[in-house]
C-alpha cells in the first residue's frame, strides 16, 4: 500500500505541512514511522481522512448558490484589462488559474490584485466569484 509523508499529505489536503503535523500530533491523522524515522500516513487512512475533512469543511460553509462545484478559493495576482475583455489570474494554493471575462464583470466584482476571490471551474469555463 502507498504511504505519504506529512508534506505530501499536506499538499494533497490543501494545507500547510505544519497543519498536517499538528493534526498528526493531535491524533486526527494516523501515522507510523519508516526505517528512517519519517512519519508516514497510509494511503487508505489519508483517503478516509480527506473525505472526513471535506465533509466537516462543507458543514461549516454557507450554502453555495451556484451549480459549479469545483471551487478554488485564492487571491487575485494579476489583471489585464482591455477595452471590452479582461484576463484575471488567481493563485489558489498550488494552482494558478486564468480566466477571460468582460471588463464590466471585473469592475462589478471589484476585482483587483490582492483581493480574495474564488475561481469556479466547470468543464473548460472558469467563473470568478468575489468572496
Amino acid at each position: 500500500m502507498q504511504s505519504y509523508t506529512i508534506g505530501q499529505a499536506a499538499r494533497l489536503l490543501g494545507v500547510s505541512p505544519d497543519t498536517a503535523r499538528r493534526w498528526a500530533d493531535a491524533g486526527r491523522m494516523a501515522t507510523h514511522r519508516d526505517e528512517g524515522g519519517r512519519r508516514l500516513i497510509d494511503g487508505r487512512d489519508l483517503a478516509a481522512f480527506s473525505v472526513e475533512l471535506a465533509k466537516s469543511d462543507a458543514a461549516d460553509e454557507e450554502p453555495s448558490y451556484t451549480s459549479v462545484r469545483n471551487a478554488f478559493p485564492g487571491i487575485v495576482t494579476a489583471i489585464k484589462l482591455g477595452d471590452v475583455a479582461a484576463q484575471v489570474e488567481i493563485q489558489a494554493g498550488p494552482h494558478r488559474l486564468v480566466s477571460l471575462l468582460t471588463r464590466e464583470a471585473v469592475e462589478e466584482l471589484g476585482l483587483e490584485v490582492g483581493v480574495e476571490a474564488t475561481a469556479r471551474v466547470k468543464s473548460t469555463n472558469v467563473h470568478i466569484d468575489r468572496t
